[in-house]
């Protein structure tokens, strides 16, 4: 895989780390190495057919870990374009700037980097200490912040948010 197909993925790491409920993926975690398991690869570093990784991709780096059955890398005009995480379900886990954990999960994690829109679809669930969401589907526009969720097609959206400061528990 290519530095640039790589830096895609990390990008998209921190973009789902930026859905609700808000919070940054681990900084650090982009100077760190980038390492890359997959059971089989395929494909060429132009713009004629993606690059598939396949077979079991891992894919870790500082913090993150993303476990996908697929990866689907395009690129325009030489620049990554479009990341396409693929599994029963896609699962990617970070953690945050502030050392709580975050972790989202879909059958597919789609980004657009040209839009900077992250779209996760199928059993989408985003989870962090201090809240969850749960819908079919899942936006988020990193450009504007802007999260859609559900919806006709998509279902219904389940959301918890964790008190910023539980009370302390009584004890007998």
């Amino acid at each position: 895989m290519s530095p640039r197909a790589a830096s895609a993925l990390l990008a998209l790491a921190a973009a789902l780390a930026l859905t609700p409920p808000a919070a940054e993926a681990r900084k650090s975690d982009r100077n760190q190495p980038m390492d890359i398991d997959a059971g089989r690869h395929e494909g060429v570093f132009d713009d004629s057919a993606p690059t598939v990784l396949s077979q079991g991709v891992v894919i870790t780096q500082g913090t993150l870990d993303i476990r996908a059955d697929r990866a689907d890398i395009h690129t325009r005009d030489g620049d990554i374009s479009r990341a396409v995480l693929t599994g029963t379900p896609a699962v990617m886990r970070q953690e945050l700037d502030d050392g709580a954990p975050m972790t989202a999960r879909a059958s597919r994690i789609d980004y657009d980097m040209r839009t900077e829109i992250v779209t996760l679809t199928g059993g989408a669930y985003v989870e962090q200490p201090r809240g969850s969401m749960k819908s079919e589907r899942i936006v988020y526009n990193m450009q504007t912040g802007r999260v859609e969720s559900g919806g006709e097609n998509a279902g219904r959206v389940q959301m918890r948010f964790e008190p910023r400061n539980p009370a302390p528990q009584e004890q007998d």
